[in-house]
C-alpha cells in the first residue's frame, strides 16, 4: 500500500465521453468554472477550435427570475465525442487546465445541493487496475496516494464551499432567493425562459 502511488497512463479517459443506454443516459462531466470557461473560450477562439460549453451547477432564483450557474461544462459532443483540446498529443491546454483536471480522478461529488466531498472517479484506468486496493483506503491514505490530485482536489472543494457560501449570504442579504423545493416540470420551464447570471469568487 505505502508503495502505491497514482500516475497518469494518458488513455484519455478522462477527457471523453461516457457510453451510455437510452434507458441510461450518462455524460462525463468536466465543470468549469467561469473564469476557467471564459479562458478556454478565449483560447478555442485563438486556435480556431470547436469549444461549447452548457450549464452544469445551476440554481433558479425566484426573486430575480435567473438561473444562477455556479459552474459550466464542456460539452463533448463532436465526432470523437472528447474534449476539444485533447488530441493524439495528450491535452494541448496542460499548462492551464481547469482545477478539475488538474484533480483527476478525484472528483468533487455532490451530496446534495450545498453539500460536496471528495470521491474518487471509478472510471480512470489506472483506478480500474487498482480497485481492490483503492476499495478499502481511508482519507490519509487517499492523500498519500494522490499526493498532487489530493491538493488540487481540495482547492477545488475549498472553491466550491466559498460559492455556497456566497449563495447564502446573497438569501441572507435577501438578493436572491433559491427554491428549497421544485418539480422538474417547473426546473425545465426555467431553465428555457429565465436568463443566466454567473456566480463568481
Amino acid at each position: 500500500m505505502n508503495d502505491l502511488k497514482y500516475y497518469c497512463l494518458n488513455c484519455g479517459t478522462c477527457c471523453s465521453e461516457v457510453p451510455g443506454s437510452i434507458e441510461y443516459p450518462t455524460y462525463k462531466r468536466i465543470p468549469l468554472y467561469p473564469d476557467e470557461a471564459d479562458r478556454l473560450i478565449e483560447i478555442a477562439k485563438e486556435r480556431d477550435v470547436p469549444f461549447y460549453i452548457i450549464e452544469d451547477l445551476v440554481f433558479p432564483d425566484e426573486k430575480n427570475k435567473k438561473i444562477l450557474v455556479v459552474t459550466w461544462r464542456i460539452k463533448l459532443d463532436n465526432e470523437k465525442k472528447q474534449c476539444p483540446f485533447h488530441d493524439e498529443n495528450g491535452c494541448q491546454v496542460h499548462d492551464i487546465k481547469p482545477i478539475a483536471c488538474r484533480a483527476y480522478p478525484l472528483a468533487i461529488k455532490q451530496e446534495d445541493a450545498f453539500k460536496s466531498k471528495i470521491s474518487i472517479d471509478p472510471l480512470c484506468n489506472w483506478v480500474i487496475k487498482n480497485y481492490d486496493v483503492l476499495s478499502n483506503i481511508d482519507f490519509k491514505q487517499l492523500k498519500e496516494i494522490f499526493p498532487i490530485e489530493f491538493s488540487h482536489a481540495q482547492n477545488h472543494l475549498r472553491r466550491n464551499k466559498n460559492i455556497m457560501l456566497k449563495l447564502k449570504q446573497l438569501e441572507n442579504e435577501q438578493k436572491i432567493k433559491i427554491f428549497r423545493k421544485i418539480s422538474s416540470k417547473q426546473f425545465d420551464k426555467y431553465l428555457k425562459e429565465w436568463d443566466r447570471e454567473e456566480i463568481r469568487v
